[in-house]
């Protein structure tokens, strides 16, 4: 097995057998509140998209490499899981996406160690408000890129939804389970700045995130010419924000700032800070930082050149900055920027080898996570063959 790094000490806390464990996506917080548990799913496979009814366990680590697994699900995906997490200061309760078979629909389910499900919502979740609150959803079916959606909701032949008015971005309220669409299709059309390239695409939303205070959502609205072959097509991104009543939406980032340019985004530090990795300059991909709010807006680098285009995501005491690069084919680097002074710290080189032939949305991200406490770094690796969840102690 290759050496991940000879400065940092990286250890395995997932168990070292035939299957495969992952957690997902970079943008969100595995632990519960007294971080002694970390949420983590058991899949059959990685080599290839779920098949319907193809179903993973949810369960918990405790750091010592065991598995406790708690319950299952159906809905779940190489990328990001099944959006599994627990509810905000929870040390035992947590959230999770799932196909319900008696009412043929995606929903969500609150589950309590011990207890088991004890609240089916209808409706699935995307993200968490860091204040414990609300809850975004929105329709995985329309996600053309299978790595990113589930095998249960299927592709739509539609290009545009059915009733523009009736599907968009969706607010759930956590204390109630009722939930209320905050923006629809034909809102984010009108506000489209170039609408007319949406014409007879196929759209969809993806990637929604509540800022620092809970105030504000930041989505992707998507359109693509072919959603059977999206892999192999060229789509267009659109990034929009609003507070959650909706009233404010616009499109902060239309296409022409993505193209070549910007990999990922992610709200910053403070209420109208954005984050994104952006090649803006002759310097390669740098964490760059602008104030929504202002128009136009100002873009500063915090660190010019960290590598290649990479997921990035501010620790919860605002110092650093965690960014996976993609060195080249196969391989994934870990840095770590301190956003202060803009130096940047290798944490470690993961091999990412895929299989021969496989689809690029089976592969395996480092996608970095954050403790509440700025001093664990979790990550999904497949540099030992099986996919494995990883942890540093800074």
């Amino acid at each position: 097995m290759e050496q991940i790094s000879q400065t940092y000490s990286w250890r395995c806390i997932t168990p070292d057998d035939d299957a495969n464990y992952l957690f997902g996506y970079y943008d969100r917080n595995p632990w519960n509140a007294d971080q002694t548990l970390h949420l983590c799913l058991r899949v059959p496979q990685c080599e290839r998209i779920p098949l319907p009814g193809e179903k993973a366990e949810i369960g918990v680590l405790d750091g010592s490499g065991s598995f406790q697994k708690l319950t299952e699900t159906r809905t779940w995906c190489p990328q990001q899981g099944c959006m599994e997490l627990f509810l905000v200061g929870s040390r035992d309760e947590f959230i999770y996406n799932d196909y319900d078979t008696e009412r043929k629909q995606m929903v969500s389910r609150r589950f309590r160690i011990g207890t088991g499900v004890v609240e089916t919502l209808e409706r699935p979740i995307y993200c968490l408000s860091p204040d414990g609150k609300w809850a975004a959803s929105l329709d995985f079916g329309r996600i053309p890129r299978r790595g990113y959606s589930y095998a249960d909701a299927a592709l739509p032949a539609d290009r545009f939804p059915a009733d523009m008015k009736a599907d968009g971005l969706w607010l759930i309220e956590l204390a109630t389970g009722k939930s209320r669409l905050v923006v629809d299709y034909e809102t984010m059309l009108q506000r489209h700045p170039f609408a007319f390239s949406a014409q007879g695409k196929h759209i969809w939303l993806n990637h929604a995130i509540f800022n620092c205070d809970s105030t504000r959502l930041l989505w992707l609205f998507r359109q693509c010419a072919d959603p059977m072959h999206v892999e192999k097509c060229v789509w267009q991104t659109f990034m929009y924000t609003c507070d959650l009543s909706g009233k404010d939406t616009e499109c902060i980032l239309p296409e022409p700032y993505w193209t070549g340019a910007i990999s990922h985004q992610i709200w910053g530090r403070t209420p109208r800070e954005i984050l994104v990795d952006a090649r803006w300059s002759t310097e390669g991909h740098e964490a760059v930082v602008f104030d929504e709010s202002r128009r136009p807006f100002l873009a500063k680098s915090l660190s010019p050149s960290h590598g290649r285009m990479a997921h990035m995501v501010f620790s919860p005491d605002k110092h650093w900055i965690l960014a996976d690069g993609f060195l080249k084919p196969g391989s994934r680097s870990l840095v770590l920027i301190n956003a202060d002074t803009g130096k940047c710290d290798e944490l470690g080189t993961f091999l990412h080898q895929m299989p021969q032939g496989s689809s690029c949305e089976v592969r395996c991200d480092l996608h970095p996570r954050w403790s509440p406490d700025s001093k664990k770094i979790t990550v999904d690796s497949i540099h030992t063959g099986k996919r494995r969840v990883w942890m540093l102690e800074l």
